[in-house]
C-alpha cells in the first residue's frame, strides 16, 4: 500500500496500545463527525432504489451549488480508479506534490504521467489534475484560474475533497463544462470515511460514463440515508466550518510555539515545517497522538484538528514534553 494518513494499525505495532487509546491526527477527517442518528431498518436491507440515488444527487447538487449531473460513488477514491476510462490513454499531467494516488493509478493504467510544479505546466496534457486546495500543503487556486486552464487541456479534473469549508474555491457551478470533471469527499468534511461516499460532477457524458463503470448500486442503502441527511444540514455545515477556522487558528498557535513553520493547510489539516518531522512524530506517538510524516521530505508534519477538548488537553500535555 502507498503512504497514506491513517494508518493506525502501523503505529500500534510500532507504540502499543488499543485503537481507542489513539487520537489519530494522521489524516485530514473531522474529528467531531456528523451526528448520524437512527437509520431506518429498510436502508440496510433493500438494495437501493433509482429514486433514492436520485435524491442523493439532488442533495449534493443542492449542498454543492449546482445543477451538473452528479454521479454518487464509493468516495472520492473510486473516482480516481475510473479516470483512465475517462478518455483514450494519453498524457497525463498532475500538479504536485499531492495525493499520491492519481500518480499510481494512470501509471499503471498505461498513462504517460508527468508531474509539474506550475498551474501553467498543465498546459497540452489530455488529463489534467488539480487538488484546490491542495494535500498536503494546502496550496489554493482561484476558479478564475482554473477556468482559463480548461481550455487548454483535455479534460481538467479538480479534486475539491477538502473544499467543503471554503466553498468560495469550488468549480462545482462550472462542472456542466465539457472537459471539466469536479471530485467531492463526502467523509471527510462530515468526520464519516467510513461510509465511503464521494460525487463526481461534471459533463453528462462524463458522468454518463462514470455511472455505467460503478453499476446500478454504487453506494450503500446506509450511505444514502447519511448522505442526504448531513447534506441538507445547512446549520450544522455552517457551524463546523466556523468551528474549523477557529481551531486551524488555535492549532497554528500551539505549533509556532514550538518553533515550527506553517507551510500551509486546508480546515481540516495543518502542514508545519519541523527540525526533524520523523522525531516530532515519534514524541506525539509516545503519548498515542498519530500524525503524519513524508518521506520524500524530513521536515514535514501534517496534523489534523483535534476534535473534543480532551484531545486538544493531551496534544497540548505532550508537545509540552
Amino acid at each position: 500500500m502507498r503512504e497514506h494518513g491513517g494508518n493506525l494499525d502501523l503505529a500500534q505495532q510500532r507504540f502499543g496500545g488499543r485503537a481507542e487509546d489513539w487520537i489519530d491526527l494522521s489524516t485530514g477527517i473531522n474529528r467531531l463527525p456528523y451526528p448520524v442518528g437512527e437509520i431506518d431498518a429498510h436502508h440496510w436491507q433493500a438494495l437501493p432504489s433509482r429514486s433514492e440515488i436520485e435524491a442523493l444527487h439532488q442533495a449534493a447538487g443542492d449542498a454543492y451549488g449546482t445543477g451538473a449531473p452528479i454521479v454518487a460513488t464509493g468516495g472520492a477514491q473510486a473516482v480516481i480508479q475510473m479516470l483512465p476510462q475517462l478518455a483514450p490513454r494519453g498524457r497525463a499531467r498532475i500538479l504536485a506534490p499531492t495525493y499520491n494516488e492519481y500518480a499510481a493509478v494512470l501509471s499503471a493504467a498505461g498513462w504517460e504521467v508527468g508531474e509539474v510544479r506550475a498551474l501553467d505546466a498543465l498546459a497540452g496534457a489530455n488529463l489534467a489534475i488539480v487538488v484546490n486546495p491542495n494535500n498536503p500543503d494546502g496550496r489554493r487556486y482561484s476558479p478564475k484560474d482554473l477556468l482559463a486552464l480548461l481550455p487548454r487541456v483535455g479534460h481538467l479534473v479538480i479534486d475539491e475533497s477538502f473544499v467543503d469549508a471554503v466553498p468560495e474555491l469550488s468549480l462545482a457551478s462550472e462542472a456542466a463544462q465539457p472537459g471539466l470533471l469536479i471530485l467531492r469527499s463526502f467523509g471527510k468534511f462530515y468526520g464519516l470515511a467510513g461510509l465511503r461516499l464521494g460525487f463526481a460532477i461534471g459533463n453528462a457524458d462524463d458522468i454518463s460514463n462514470l455511472a455505467a463503470a460503478s453499476g446500478p448500486w454504487p453506494v450503500s442503502g446506509a450511505a444514502i440515508a447519511i448522505g442526504c441527511r448531513a447534506l441538507r444540514d445547512d446549520a450544522w455545515a455552517k457551524a463546523t466550518s466556523a468551528r474549523l477556522a477557529r481551531d486551524c487558528v488555535r492549532l497554528d498557535d500551539m505549533a509556532q510555539a514550538l518553533g515550527w513553520r506553517l507551510v500551509g493547510g486546508a480546515p481540516l489539516f495543518r502542514l508545519y515545517e519541523t527540525p526533524d518531522a520523523r522525531a516530532a512524530q515519534e514524541k506525539l506517538a509516545r503519548g498515542q497522538i498519530w500524525s503524519r510524516a513524508f518521506a520524500q521530505n524530513p521536515t514535514w508534519l501534517r496534523l489534523g484538528l483535534p476534535g473534543v477538548d480532551a484531545e486538544w488537553s493531551r496534544l497540548a500535555e505532550v508537545l509540552a514534553r
